[in-house]
């Protein structure tokens, strides 16, 4: 192997390790995320609230999409990102009124 693939290799095993922890990172940040939203659905399901907060998804979508312009990141795949997070949010919430 020459010196430029040697190299090469070293710096592609670098980005690799980095996206695997940052895959940690996502992977543990959406498991507190679903734990806090666990609470806030236990919390509607005994004070019968509904299981979705349409101002709120709005509110929060609008607020991640200008974090993703900011941060360099298509608003647009943030936006779906979030909208299939809630989806899974309601869904949870809706079984925990059952």
């Amino acid at each position: 192997m020459t010196d430029a693939a040697t190299r090469a290799a070293e710096l592609l095993k670098e980005h690799r390790d980095s996206i695997d922890r940052l895959d940690a990172v996502l992977i543990y940040t959406l498991a507190e995320r679903f734990s806090q939203t666990k609470a806030v659905g236990k919390l509607k399901a005994e004070h019968d609230l509904p299981p979705s907060d349409p101002n709120r998804e709005e509110t929060q979508i609008a607020r991640l999409e200008t974090m993703a312009v900011e941060s360099g990141l298509d608003p647009e795949f943030a936006k779906k990102f979030l909208n299939f997070v809630i989806s899974e949010v309601i869904r949870h919430h809706e079984q925990m009124q059952k």
